[in-house]
């Protein structure tokens, strides 16, 4: 009986049992915070890499969509590609239009200004370099302005934030004001940001553009050479890093090395673009004293029939040079865009004593060249 009773009236837990049971909920309640607080960690880093990957495929894909357009229904004479170093490109393309239903340009917008949707009538700087754009109004083959508007790209060190290896990318049209592409870009190692390909002689293949090349500028900026490299660009591989902004062991990045292919911006020489072209002016030759001092020659030359009148095909001056009593031109030694009508340089290949003769014929879209107009002869003094 008292066994009975004694067993009826206890109840709750023993201390063992509280404490048992303590223990067991702290390492629940502990380990479940511990997961928490790790799926927590988790999805910030996640996020955070997010945010870098997404400024990464934005700057990408702002960068191919037009970098393929290189080219796209540019009129003969105007250049597919002007500049091109490791931190900036210049190019021309019939990117957008303002007008319904053109069949030519890669994109309609409605509300893109007019100045922004054919190519720029002004000279203007071109961004990290020396050059500016030629004052030369391209136009069609019917004398309207060329649809083709002048695309440029290029990165610079962004002043707006506390790092100093950190970059922006930036876009401008025409010469209509930058606009910012992406912040928080980095170089990809010892990679420059743009590396170019050209054609290799067969054809085929693609070759990188040697450091020591850089920068290409056409022919219609520098007037240096008759075949421009940039003529035979084709690709340009492009290379940079997207940082979430973070620093130290907090900061989360992502790189991208991708080959962007211009498509377009292959040049053919066309079937006719009428007939021979006519020079028609007379070439003056003579010295000159370079702002540097040294000599150089200076032509002189009017417009010629065919530039700004008759079939206004004209595209670019061709000059070549020999020594007086010699009865071969050789190959074009420089050659300019149409437009201009006097030409100084330093001409470092001549020799003192040695008098010269300069020619030049003015060239249009076929490829044909008008008859050589020559002038001179112009007579180097000896040396000092």
């Amino acid at each position: 009986m008292i066994t009975r009773l004694r067993t009826r009236g206890r109840s709750g837990f023993t201390l063992v049992e509280l404490t048992i049971a303590l223990v067991i909920m702290g390492v629940v309640v502990s380990t479940a915070v511990a997961f928490v607080a790790r799926q927590n960690a988790a999805y910030q880093s996640a996020l955070e890499r997010m945010v870098a990957l997404r400024n990464l495929r934005y700057a990408l894909t702002t960068l191919s969509q037009d970098l393929e357009t290189v080219g796209t229904n540019v009129p003969s004479g105007q250049p597919n590609l002007f500049y091109a170093d490791d931190d900036v490109v210049v190019f021309s393309a019939d990117h957008s239009t303002n007008v319904a239903n053109d069949p030519f340009a890669v994109y309609y917008d409605p509300g893109a200004p007019t100045g922004e949707v054919v190519a720029p009538g002004g000279q203007f700087a071109l961004p990290n370099s020396s050059y500016n754009y030629p004052d030369t109004a391209y136009t069609d083959g019917s004398g309207t302005r060329s649809p083709a508007e002048v695309i440029m790209f290029w990165f610079e060190a962004d002043t707006a934030t506390a790092r100093e290896d950190d970059y922006v990318l930036l876009r401008e049209v025409n010469s209509a004001g930058e606009q910012v592409v992406a912040r928080n870009l980095l170089k990809k190692g010892s990679d420059p940001f743009f590396r170019f390909h050209r054609l290799t002689e067969g054809g085929d293949l693609l070759a990188v553009v040697e450091d020591s090349l850089l920068p290409v500028v056409d022919q219609a900026i520098s007037g240096d050479t008759l075949d421009a490299l940039s003529d035979s660009i084709r690709a340009v591989r492009v290379n940079f890093a997207s940082t979430d902004g973070l620093t130290g062991d907090l900061e989360n990045t992502m790189e991208i090395s991708r080959l962007i292919g211009f498509p377009n911006a292959v040049i053919e020489d066309l079937l006719t673009c009428g007939d021979t072209p006519i020079h028609g002016s007379a070439l003056t030759a003579v010295l000159a004293t370079l702002s540097t001092g040294d000599l150089g020659a200076q032509l002189t030359w009017s417009p010629a029939v065919d530039e700004t009148a008759g079939e206004a095909d004209v595209v670019r001056y061709v000059i070549w040079r020999r020594e007086v009593g010699s009865t071969d031109w050789g190959e074009p030694y420089r050659a300019i865009p149409a437009g201009e009508t006097s030409y100084t340089f330093e001409d470092e290949a001549v020799e003192a004593n040695t008098s010269y003769q300069y020619a030049l014929a003015a060239q249009d879209c076929t490829p044909a060249l008008s008859s050589l107009t020559v002038g001179g002869p112009v007579v180097v003094p000896p040396s000092p």
